[in-house]
């Protein structure tokens, strides 16, 4: 026999990708597995221990389905498409998240997907309760607030609220925000999975929480209204009003649910109680009615019996897990604790081993300062010195300048006074000299005018002569020779002679005054250079008497 006909025929598989709120798996799956066997697969890859709560969820012609668990996968109404995808989802909810969730793998599916359905608005949440869940999911993310790591704007790539709140108040990201921080601030010390439990806490309060909704019309009257399936009961709600139910049947006031096409019956436990009987609009929609209700109604009975031994053991191992959580969580926060005081320690140390290291270097600057301070001091001191000793020699100096300053005043005061003594007496020649030279030019203007007068009485003189003359000797007109022993020639030369000497004399005075003019003239022209050189000595000695004033 050949060895290939030893080797096990391999089965023929096919691809299926699992989609969770937060990942994607890929599986191969033999053809003849149901669809138990999948699930199974798909739990023990997560390691989920509560599988009751999720199923296989599926989209075929625009519906939501629920792959069976008891069919072989293939025999179902499955897309068709390589890989086949089917999401791995919360089925079914608990009543009390904190009592029934065990897994902390569980408990994190949960939170997940509601946070989901808030975010997408399909579970209905105030603004006020949204920014809570947000903080704790938050917390749940990031772990404590630290001031110093989340600056402004660590939220930002973080989808926390839903839209319609974003909407409805127009408010920035920075101020949600802000908000978010607020809240966030204040959950110090939760661990991740108290975080999620308390977000799952919150949200089960919340009226659609864990709700399915279906479209259904009453056989009266046919009027549209909405069925609602959830772990406590069905509901009935107007098609406008999903918060408050018109008529809810609790899982233990229902004696049976019977399901016929598109018929749904519901029997309450009081037999004299009308029976309730609704049609949807398709029979995949009244089966898928008719499952969820099966599936919530045995979860509410199992809730409300003895747990089995396999719940007890999950109990117990999820006490002993939370317990071990919480002394490790204790012993972390004490660690935490305590890293953080040595943490401070360290710091004060550090601050303290700076500020003395930053005392040490004042006071070693301090001293350079110091000392340099003693060296400037002492330079600065023997600066001084030298300055007093040239300020007392500069004193000597201006001392000696002083009696200099005071004897050449004194000096110049003597010449001053000489010197006005000395103008004074000019300004008494000059006076003089104008007076003289008044006295002169009038004496002068005098001699002119008898020189005149005695030039026009000789003119007249010799006139009447020569007049005379013609008239008593024609003939000497004629001859003017004259014979010595003449008497009358005689004493005709006689007059010539006393008319020459008068004009001897006249020629004589004349040349007096002009020597007069002359001296006068010499005698100005001195005067006035002496009372220049006066003036310039004057103004020397005020010049002098200025500088001496600067000095002094």
């Amino acid at each position: 026999m050949s060895i290939r006909g030893l080797k096990k025929k391999q089965p023929k598989t096919f691809k299926v990708r699992i989609i969770t709120v937060d990942a994607e798996m890929e599986f191969s799956c033999e053809m003849k597995w149901k669809g138990k066997d999948l699930f199974d697969l798909v739990c023990r890859a997560l390691g989920l221990r509560e599988t009751w709560f999720f199923g296989l969820q599926y989209t075929i012609k625009g519906m939501c389905t629920w792959l069976k668990m008891d069919k072989k996968v293939l025999d179902q109404e499955i897309p068709k498409e390589d890989p086949i995808s089917f999401h791995f989802l919360a089925k079914f909810y608990p009543e009390k998240v904190e009592e029934e969730l065990l897994q902390e793998i569980t408990q994190h599916l949960f939170f997940l997907q509601v946070k989901k359905q808030i975010l997408n608005e399909e579970i209905y949440c105030s603004p006020e309760a949204t920014v809570l869940l947000a903080s704790y999911a938050v917390q749940a993310k990031y772990g404590d607030y630290d001031p110093n790591f989340h600056e402004p704007g660590f939220l930002a790539h973080d989808e926390l609220l839903p839209k319609r709140v974003l909407r409805q108040y127009q408010l920035t990201a920075e101020m949600w925000e802000e908000k978010i921080t607020a809240w966030y601030a204040e959950h110090r010390g939760i661990a991740r999975d108290e975080a999620e439990m308390n977000y799952l806490k919150i949200a089960q309060d919340l009226e659609m929480y864990g709700v399915n909704y279906f479209p259904i019309a009453q056989n009266k009257n046919h009027t549209d209204l909405l069925l609602g399936v959830d772990a406590k009961g069905i509901h009935i709600y107007s098609i406008n009003n999903r918060f408050s139910p018109n008529k809810s049947f609790e899982w233990s006031s229902i004696r049976n649910i019977s399901c016929s096409e598109k018929e749904l019956t519901i029997k309450p436990l009081d037999k004299k109680a009308e029976v309730f009987k609704f049609f949807s609009s398709q029979l995949k929609v009244n089966k898928l009615i008719f499952q969820l209700c099966i599936g919530n109604h045995d979860l509410f009975m199992r809730r409300r019996k003895v747990d089995s031994i396999e719940i007890q053991q999950m109990k117990a191992q999820a006490r002993e897990e939370k317990a071990r959580k919480k002394m490790e969580n204790q012993r972390l926060a004490r660690e935490k604790q305590l890293r953080e005081e040595a943490e401070r320690a360290k710091e004060e140390l550090e601050r303290r081993l700076f500020q003395l290291e930053d005392e040490a270097r004042q006071a070693n600057e301090a001293l350079l300062r110091s000392q340099e301070a003693a060296e400037l001091l002492a330079e600065k001191a023997q600066i001084a010195e030298e300055e007093a000793k040239l300020l007392a020699q500069n004193a000597a100096e201006a001392e000696q300048e002083r009696q200099r300053l005071e004897i050449t005043a004194l000096k110049s005061k003597e010449e001053k006074r000489q010197m006005e003594q000395k103008m004074r007496e000019a300004e008494l020649i000059a006076v003089k000299l104008v007076k003289e030279s008044d006295r002169r030019a009038k004496e002068a203007e005098h001699l002119k005018q008898d020189l005149h007068e005695a030039r026009e009485a000789e003119r007249k003189a010799k006139q009447k002569l020569l007049d005379i003359t013609r008239l008593n000797y024609p003939h000497m007109a004629k001859y003017p020779q004259y014979s010595p022993g003449d008497s009358r020639d005689a004493n005709f030369d006689k007059g010539s002679i006393k008319l020459d000497l008068k004009d001897i004399d006249l020629k004589r005075l004349s040349f007096e005054i002009e020597r007069e003019r002359l001296d006068y003239l010499e005698k100005s022209r001195k005067f006035e250079d002496r009372l220049k050189e006066l003036k310039s000595e004057i103004h020397a000695l005020k010049l002098e008497e200025k500088q001496a004033g600067l000095y002094s």
